[in-house]
């Protein structure tokens, strides 16, 4: 998508919401740094054609996801940090939709992308290093039963 100026959108800057119930999500759960893992591919079934090995057919079979993976500071108090340790600690999960929003400058919607049913199946803290003054960063990798890519 590119705006009336020509420009193509910026990746920086976009928000992430869990719609848990149709609740508004906690200001702390929808600051991340970095999404990736928003792809789709078709997998192919091959079939050869009767007595030519030259000729196959590439026929469609099914839809596969990459993980969704978020990046955030370590933030203490979070809802959903609370969520993911439960679905850790105990394997109950409530799977939620989640809403990835790209913005413009302007801070308006442009573009996005709704994960269905996500639930966590990874979650990691970078190291911790008295050599490094970095911030330490959680990762959460959700599984999702589908998502729809949505142009505003």
């Amino acid at each position: 998508m590119v705006d009336i100026t020509g420009n193509p959108p910026v990746g920086f800057h976009f928000l992430v919401s869990f719609l848990i119930g149709g609740v508004l999500p906690n200001p702390l759960d929808i600051r991340f740094q970095k999404v990736s893992g928003i792809s789709s591919e078709i997998e192919t079934t091959d079939i050869r054609e009767g007595g030519e090995n030259v000729f196959r057919h590439r026929l469609p079979n099914h839809v596969t996801y990459n993980n969704l993976v978020l990046e955030r500071g370590f933030v203490v108090g979070s809802p959903l940090n609370i969520e993911f340790n439960v679905a850790m600690s105990t394997m109950e999960f409530a799977p939620s939709n989640v809403l990835v929003i790209l913005l413009n400058e302007d801070s308006i919607p442009i573009a996005g992308w709704l994960f269905q049913r996500a639930y966590p199946v990874k979650w990691s803290t970078s190291d911790l290093d008295a050599n490094n003054n970095g911030v330490v960063i959680d990762t959460m990798e959700l599984a999702y039963a589908r998502f729809q890519s949505l142009r505003i």
